[in-house]
């Protein structure tokens, strides 16, 4: 026991070197995942980035794994290369139809330029930050410009272009890519809805009024031409033969008249002399 005691003094300078030299070496060396970008700082200066998003390089082939730093004089800060949401609160936005509506929506980015993005923001989080204030101004002053009705139609897509790229355009102050902006919901406020329901009604129902009074001159021009048609038939076939003609109608009139069709049997008392008996009468 001793002479182990004995050994560990004489060799504690050496074990407290080599312990110290362990420390070093694992300050010195970090991992960078495949999911993850970083700045080196020295001294509160960026000086170089690790495993940047750069899209034409491959999965793996961006310098991700091990690297070396100068301890306690590097300092490491990192970025995820995922995209990255900023979240807008839900606020009312006047259109130009005069309609208040609640509109919640979110953009997706990705730190490109991470070295910018320490020097301008510092973090992923701060740039968040500064990119929702943004996003508000320029949600609002684009989809102030429309009505409500375009944002349910093709034209908004057109709009989220604009909102992305003016964005981008700011973004790009910190680092950032802007990728994609959506509307969550953009919906009218409850009593806006129901007077908005309201005029779509009654739209409704006078285009519904129109085309019934449509109908109804078109049936009325068509009966019109039929009973002219028919009228001309009739005075035709009574210029050809005026005698049969009026044969032919007495006998659709004694028809009607005689046969006890109807509701009750028909009793007519006429004089044998009578005009419309002539008919019956020997020629």
């Amino acid at each position: 026991m001793n002479r182990f005691a004995d050994t560990l003094r004489e060799y504690r300078g050496v074990l407290i070197a080599l312990a110290g030299l362990i420390v070093v070496l694992m300050a010195s060396v970090v991992q960078v995942p495949e999911t993850e970008q970083a700045v080196v700082v020295r001294f509160g200066e960026p000086i170089k980035k690790i495993n940047s998003f750069d899209p034409t390089k491959d999965f793996g082939e961006t310098g991700a794994g091990l690297v070396l730093r100068i301890p306690f004089a590097d300092r490491l800060v990192r970025i995820d290369k995922r995209l990255l949401t900023v979240d807008m609160e839900p606020q009312q936005i006047l259109s130009t139809d005069q309609l208040r509506l609640n509109v919640d929506a979110y953009a997706r980015f990705r730190i490109i330029d991470p070295v910018k993005m320490v020097r301008t923001a510092g973090t992923p989080e701060r740039v968040q930050e500064q990119l929702e204030p943004i996003l508000n101004s320029v949600l609002r002053r684009e989809l102030g410009k429309r009505t409500f009705q375009s944002l349910l139609a093709a034209e908004r897509g057109v709009a989220m272009t604009t909102i992305r790229d003016q964005l981008d355009n700011q973004a790009r102050e910190y680092g950032a890519q802007i990728v994609d902006v959506r509307i969550m919901r953009a919906d009218l406020p409850d009593e806006a809805l129901e007077s908005a329901f309201s005029r779509m009604q009654a739209a409704r129902e006078q285009e519904a009024s129109t085309i019934r009074a449509q109908g109804q001159k078109s049936a009325q021009l068509i009966r019109a031409e039929a009973e002219a048609e028919a009228a001309r038939t009739y005075a035709g076939a009574f210029g050809k033969d005026a005698g049969f003609y009026d044969f032919y109608r007495a006998m659709q009139s004694y028809d009607y008249s005689f046969s006890g069709e109807g509701d009750g049997a028909t009793t007519i008392l006429l004089s044998p002399d009578n005009a419309y008996l002539k008919q019956f009468k020997a020629p």
